[in-house]
């Protein structure tokens, strides 16, 4: 199986001056773990996860005052709509991370978690009344 099956298409896209706050209010309502930082000075691409987002409130940084592009991770390893799923869960173990952004000619397209591998790999819980006896 590919990173094309797998891979969520809803990229939920935020610039750089979002705060901590608006952020994490979108990846909520979106209901997604990451989102890309598109930074149009520089660009870059980057990615700001449910993790940078908590460990700055551990810090006790205020999210109203704290900015995505403060927070965001731009040494982001990339993966291609092409790769198997074994490949990008290796490239997860492999930098401590369990999100790719996945690029298509340069262009966001998708973002895969190890959540959305673990789906593909899993056979889905079936439910107590579908089970035969």
């Amino acid at each position: 199986m590919l990173v094309r099956d797998a891979m969520s298409t809803m990229v939920l896209t935020i610039g750089p001056a979002h705060t901590l706050r608006r952020s994490a209010r979108l990846m909520s309502e979106r209901r997604v773990g990451a989102a890309v930082v598109l930074d149009p000075d520089t660009c870059g691409i980057g990615i700001l996860t449910e993790r940078d987002i908590l460990n700055s409130l551990g810090l006790g940084q205020n999210p109203d005052h704290e900015t995505a592009g403060t927070h965001t991770t731009t040494d982001v390893v990339f993966a291609s709509p092409a790769w198997t799923l074994q490949e990008a869960a290796e490239a997860m173990a492999h930098g401590g991370f369990r999100h790719l952004i996945v690029l298509d000619d340069h262009e966001p397209v998708g973002i895969v978690s190890v959540r959305d591998i673990i789906r593909c790999w899993a056979p889905a819980r079936r439910h107590p009344s579908t089970l035969v006896s």
